[in-house]
């Protein structure tokens, strides 16, 4: 009797694998934890200093927005229509020496951050965010992906962090292994991010054998980089795939400080571009151009000035800046159909538009943002990925203002939401 399944069971193998060599992808299960529209939650807001770490009271409770967020700002999220929030946790003080007193209390405590919303009838990704570069707040993501010993001590913070969530109701929290790991974003004989990936993934795998991971690819998590995977090289069902889109930068970045030496300067474009006639929208880009002449590097303007140009030709119609937006979104979708996801797997991690840069005057408009929110989750929601908007509060909040804690409602329109 034993002979009929064996049977069956050699020529199922036989099929499978001729379907794979013949270029068929065989659909893959999709994962236990499911989201659709989300908001990504603050990391830090005082960014103490590294030297400050071996103080309890400074870090605990981690992260730092368990100090003023409470068990009201999550039902009020719950209310308006959010079914998850994206949780950021900087690993550098899990990395950091100052911290190893405490290291557990730590671990405990972003459990408890789980917990918090969890209760509120909200899901959770755990999402550990490292900063580009450390400086005076601990060791960051170029010191991480630079020194093979540091990524060592990274891959255990993950191993604690999956083994420290390996308890949770695995359909209640996520994991996210690394945000925008900036890495491979220059051409090379080969790329890295791939191996570190693998690498990552079995560390996480070793502590949580039920615990949906959020993967992305490399270069800031930008959808050209997912496509450049290979996720049968990872051999588990159980992921979520993420990307991130600010796109047109030129936009969403206005008057960003932290986000290069161009962009700094550019502010009071609307969006669309075109909602404003011609002659307004040449004096917005005069009054650019003569910030860009007047303050700007002299060795840098005229290239400045001729990015401004190239950029602002790219989103100045209706298609362009719809094939701009969209982009993105065929590009991961013809990779997800290429390797047999579903777009239950597909997660558009971060997306927004500036609210108003830190001790800046100049601030967008809720209308020109929720009508950028609203073009990008309706690309989102039409090609069926779960979507988490950047962020509750600070340069991008989607609260009316960072004291008061206040969901604005224009931007909760925008985002089809109560």
């Amino acid at each position: 009797m034993a002979f009929l399944p064996i049977t069956f069971k050699k020529l199922l193998i036989w099929i499978l694998g001729s379907a794979i060599a013949a270029g068929f992808c065989i659909p893959a299960a999709a994962a236990t934890f499911k989201m659709q529209r989300g908001v990504n939650l603050d990391m830090w807001t005082t960014w103490p200093n590294e030297s400050r770490w071996n103080d309890e009271g400074v870090l605990l409770p981690y992260p730092e927005w368990r100090k003023t967020l409470g068990e009201h700002n999550f039902l009020a999220l719950k209310q308006a229509g959010f079914d998850f929030v994206r949780i950021p946790v900087d690993p550098s003080p899990f990395l950091s020496n100052r911290t190893a007193a405490f290291r557990d209390e730590l671990y405990r405590s972003v459990r408890q951050s789980v917990h918090l919303v969890n209760q509120a009838g909200l899901k959770a990704v755990v999402d550990l965010h490292l900063i580009p570069a450390g400086d005076n707040r601990g060791i960051g993501m170029t010191e991480v992906m630079n020194d093979p010993a540091l990524f060592e001590r990274y891959l255990e913070v993950v191993r604690t962090m999956a083994h420290t969530l390996s308890q949770e109701p695995p359909e209640q929290v996520a994991l996210e292994l690394m945000n925008e790991p900036v890495v491979d974003c220059d051409p090379a004989p080969f790329y890295q991010w791939p191996a570190k990936l693998r690498q990552l993934f079995a560390a996480a795998r070793a502590s949580a054998t039920r615990l949906t991971l959020v993967l992305s690819g490399g270069c800031w998590a930008k959808a050209d980089f997912l496509a450049r995977l290979d996720p049968r090289d990872i051999p588990d069902d159980n992921i979520i795939w993420t990307f991130h889109s600010y796109e047109p930068f030129l936009l969403t970045h206005q008057g960003a400080l932290w986000a290069g030496d161009f962009i700094r300067y550019v502010t009071g474009i609307p969006y669309p571009p075109y909602s404003v006639p011609k002659p307004q929208q040449q004096n917005i880009l005069d009054n650019i151009r003569q910030r860009i002449e007047g303050e700007a590097p002299q060795m840098r303007r005229a290239g400045m000035l001729a990015y401004l140009d190239e950029q602002y030709a790219e989103i100045d119609t209706p298609e362009k800046l719809s094939a701009v937006l969209e982009a993105p979104f065929r590009t991961v979708k013809a990779w997800a159909e290429k390797y047999g996801i579903g777009p239950e797997d597909i997660f558009l991690g971060e997306f927004g538009m500036i609210r108003q840069e830190y001790g800046q005057s100049h601030s967008m408009p809720a209308p020109w943002r929720a009508a950028y929110l609203r073009d990008v989750t309706a690309l989102a929601e039409r090609y069926g990925y779960a979507w988490a908007v950047w962020s509750w509060g600070g340069a991008f909040g989607i609260t009316t203002d960072d004291e008061s804690g206040t969901l604005d409602p224009v931007i909760l329109k925008g985002l089809g939401l109560k």
